[in-house]
């Protein structure tokens, strides 16, 4: 994902052509993980598993985010297929943000959240 940078002049334009107000964003916001963007489970799931969405190493533990059975079924991902690396990566990480949101935070990946710095 490519973010922009936008000058003064930029927002003023924008302002003055829309006649529309625009919310200020800090300007380190956009270095900022935002845990809903795909980009963090990306990094996450190359941290879990390399970035293979298919994995099945035969540990207990499947896809890209390396869920086990009970946990994914738990949280809905049953839904999509009885295995987690056989369901696409976007079911995979809407499954994710549910855990993610009923704990908390990335508690349930502890040694790639710590890694990657994400709240737990």
């Amino acid at each position: 994902m490519k973010l922009h940078r936008f000058t003064k002049w930029t927002v003023v334009a924008a302002v003055a052509i829309s006649g529309s107000a625009l919310v200020a964003v800090a300007p380190n916001a956009a270095a900022a993980p935002n845990d809903d963007r795909a980009a963090v489970w990306d990094r996450l799931a190359r941290c879990e598993s390399g970035g293979n969405w298919a994995a099945n190493t035969g540990n207990g533990y499947y896809g890209g985010l390396q869920f086990n059975r009970s946990t994914w079924a738990a949280y809905g991902g049953e839904r999509y297929n009885r295995y987690p690396h056989r369901a696409s990566r976007e079911q995979q990480i809407a499954i994710a943000q549910k855990v993610r949101d009923a704990r908390g935070g990335y508690g349930a990946w502890p040694a790639c959240s710590r890694k990657l710095g994400l709240p737990r």
